[in-house]
């Protein structure tokens, strides 16, 4: 247990070979007691470590992820002393996970909304092309369930607009299903990183571009978690708003090795 007291684009189908050992899962936590226990267990059934990240929740998440920890060598907490977001508590993930030699490391939700069973792929994509993967609802194969149409739009909006305005073809930008190689953060610093929140997500699609690493989009499918309730703001997407315009306006030129490209999946829902 630890606690703190404070390019290109991708879309194709590859092998999916596992490496138990060597890929860690973060999965941060508020408020997530009714689904932590089974997406742990998932997790650990394929094989992958797990750090939970939780953010002193009120509702005893913390509590049962140290359970989970005491039942399970491949699971480990890290406690925060308050809400840090969402953003903060992935670069702790990261710093955890390069600290500890891991060669991949997937951020996911602890709310069930993405399937464990994506995971074998995700991780495969990385592996593969030495870089970051995105679990794309965007491409073909991908997709939401459970979601209205107010949420629809505005997810497309945001990645509609995160494509006009920082000029790249990625499809799915905000997604929170990914895996990255640990090689990416030899390109891209950690202490660079200024956005927090789901905005984290959308610069870190932008700088791995930006210095000419692999993103690979896998399709997957989102489902609309079942229990407890969503946590992005209205502040956060202002945020995300205020992210897009800090990127462009402090664009530099891409590297020359930066492509897009888009593969299919062996096999969808």
């Amino acid at each position: 247990m630890y606690s703190d007291q404070r390019s290109q684009v991708v879309a194709t189908a590859v092998p999916l070979e596992r490496t138990p050992a060597a890929s860690l899962v973060v999965l941060p936590t508020y408020n997530e007691r009714e689904t932590l226990g089974d997406v742990v267990s998932a997790v650990v059934r394929h094989g992958y470590d797990v750090l939970v990240v939780d953010d002193n929740s009120p509702d005893g998440t913390g509590v049962i992820a140290d359970r989970l920890a005491e039942s399970h060598a491949q699971v480990q907490v890290f406690h925060r002393s308050r809400k840090l977001g969402l953003g903060s508590a992935y670069r702790t993930g990261f710093r955890f996970g390069l600290q500890r030699s891991y060669k991949f490391i997937v951020e996911m939700d602890s709310d069930g909304s993405h399937d464990p069973e994506d995971l074998d792929r995700l991780i495969a994509s990385a592996r593969t092309s030495d870089g970051l993967s995105i679990g794309s609802r965007y491409i073909t194969g991908g997709g939401t369930r459970g979601w209205s149409v107010e949420r629809r739009l505005l997810s497309r909006a945001a990645n509609t607009l995160c494509r006009s305005t920082l000029r790249r073809a990625l499809h799915d930008w905000t997604s929170g299903f990914r895996c990255y190689s640990v090689r990416v953060f030899d390109r891209v610093r950690l202490e660079d990183l200024s956005a927090n929140g789901f905005s984290l997500q959308i610069e870190l699609a932008y700088r791995c571009l930006q210095n000419a690493v692999p993103v690979v989009e896998v399709p997957i499918t989102f489902r609309e978690r079942e229990a407890g309730t969503s946590k992005a703001s209205k502040a956060e997407i202002l945020e995300a708003l205020g992210c897009v315009a800090r990127l462009r306006s402090r664009a530099r030129p891409f590297s020359r090795e930066a492509t897009i490209q888009a593969r299919s999946s062996p096999h969808n829902d």
